[in-house]
């Protein structure tokens, strides 16, 4: 097949490839044809898509960001990952299972739904989300900054960096674990938990944290500046690891 856009139309001809990239970026298209299946990935910013045709399949990324996409289609299978960047996006069907990114930033969602897998990097900051469900299950980077986030669940572990700078984020879970950095940059906490494990750098600058636990590990650097922590509240075996705390 082959396509074009005719009165903000899609026009089918049979010399269209399905088979590669789909860029339908800053054009007037407002539909798409129900059962359409896309091989490649499907680019739709700055488009005047609102909404999304049932039983629409795409194997690479799908890219609605700068739309006016409130919700999605129970129906939507997306092999990859999902930009929803500055929609008017509310809410995600359940069980929603993606292998790339999730890109949430700058949205109107308080609320994700149950079951959601990103294999990839999940974005939620400058969103209204509170609380994260209890069975997320994040591949990548996650990042909060920015959010209404009060809470994590217990025992969550995080495969890359987790950003929770500028939340209403007050005390850490038990037994969090973060496999790169640990960003609590300018939130309210005073302490960490027991078993805090961050196999990146941890940002402690600008809290009132005021010591560090014996039994935190910590692989990367830990910034301590503009915190009340000094140098006798300390574990010996994470002294060279920290900056700018006092003496």
């Amino acid at each position: 097949m082959k396509i074009e856009i005719k009165n903000e139309k899609l026009i089918y001809y049979r010399e269209f490839d399905l088979n590669s990239d789909i860029d339908l970026s800053n054009t007037d298209i407002t539909s798409l044809p129900n059962n359409m299946k896309v091989k490649g990935n499907l680019i739709l910013f700055y488009t005047n898509i609102e909404v999304l045709p049932e039983n629409l399949e795409v194997n690479g990324n799908l890219d609605l960001s700068n739309t006016e996409i409130s919700s999605l289609p129970e129906s939507l299978k997306v092999i990859g990952g999902i930009n929803l960047y500055d929609t008017e996006i509310k809410a995600l069907p359940d069980n929603l299972q993606l292998g790339g990114d999730l890109i949430l930033r700058f949205t109107k969602i308080k609320v994700l739904p149950k079951n959601l897998q990103v294999n990839g990097n999940l974005d939620l900051s400058f969103t209204k989300i509170k609380v994260l469900p209890k069975n997320l299950k994040v591949g990548g980077n996650l990042k909060l900054s920015n959010t209404d986030i009060s809470s994590l669940p217990d025992n969550m572990k995080v495969n890359g960096y987790l950003d929770l700078s500028n939340t209403d984020i007050t005390s850490l879970p038990e037994n969090l674990e973060v496999n790169g950095n640990l960003d609590l940059s300018s939130i309210k906490i005073t302490s960490l938990p027991k078993n805090l494990k961050v196999n990146g750098d941890l940002d402690l600058s600008f809290t009132d944290i005021s010591s560090l636990p014996e039994n935190l590990k910590v692989k990367g650097s830990i910034d301590l500046s503009n915190t009340k922590i000094k140098k006798e509240n300390i574990p010996k075996h994470l002294i060279d690891k920290c900056n700018r705390y006092e003496e």
